[in-house]
């Protein structure tokens, strides 16, 4: 595989791809790799960037370490627009595949994947991956769902990915757990409502936030499939918003 591979083949839009334009490059100096942007309505407007490092671990303190490198990058620029929950997470073990590498390291599981445009009638696919082409154009998938008399293995275009990400099995968790990119339990108390979620509040203030709200850590699932997190609450001065 050549450095195309590492290309992200899923570009974000809108306020997203604006936060990536800001963070990519100081992730990347940092020896980490950005993985997506999501904006959700979640708790008003959250923020979650998903990095990790190139072997594709990613433990709180490299949360931490990110988001204390990003965050002036994001109050200087601002291109959120609006208060905000910053959200640093690990891909996590069903991970989304956003480079050819992805599809290379986890070829021989089980992945759904969503083309932008449709292949033999259908956008959507689910069965297990194989290893992408040499030039990163196609990955093989092998489909246990198909009609009788179609094939039951096709080639993707990955220059048409819209979505992908590995389907959690027990395999999966097993294997990701032996290449140590699941995180490990602690004895850290729970989250207040019962979340699941490995959640860390952020050690930082950047220059626009009035206060900070404390978030409580809760214990990791014991199969360890949720990702590592931190989480830090982000309030500008709502009189200044645009």
């Amino acid at each position: 595989m050549t450095d195309a591979s590492e290309k992200r083949l899923i570009v974000e839009h809108g306020v997203a791809a604006r936060v990536a334009q800001v963070i990519e490059a100081s992730i990347e100096g940092l020896g980490y790799r950005l993985v997506r942007v999501k904006i959700s309505a979640t708790n008003g407007c959250t923020v979650q960037i998903m990095a990790e490092r190139p072997d594709g671990t990613m433990s709180v303190d490299d949360c931490e370490t990110v988001s204390r490198a990003i965050s002036p990058l994001l109050d200087l620029d601002d291109p959120v627009g609006t208060a905000y929950y910053l959200e640093l997470s690990s891909p996590g073990i069903d991970r989304p595949l956003v480079r050819a590498s992805d599809f290379e390291r986890w070829a021989g599981y089980e992945a759904k994947v969503e083309l932008t445009a449709p292949l033999d009638g259908r956008k959507r696919f689910r069965g297990i991956i194989g290893v992408p082409s040499a030039d990163g154009a196609t990955v093989p998938i092998h489909l246990p769902d198909v009609k009788a008399g179609l094939p039951s293995e096709i080639a993707l275009p990955l220059r048409n990915l819209a979505d992908a990400h590995l389907v959690l099995t027990d395999e999966l968790v097993r294997e990701s757990l032996r290449r140590g990119g699941a995180p490990p339990p602690d004895g850290d108390e729970e989250i207040d409502g019962g979340a699941e979620e490995p959640v860390r509040a952020v050690p930082h203030r950047p220059a626009r936030q009035k206060k900070t709200k404390p978030v409580k850590v809760p214990k990791p699932r014991p199969d360890g499939a949720k990702p590592t997190i931190t989480k830090a609450v982000r309030l500008k001065n709502r009189d200044s918003l645009h």
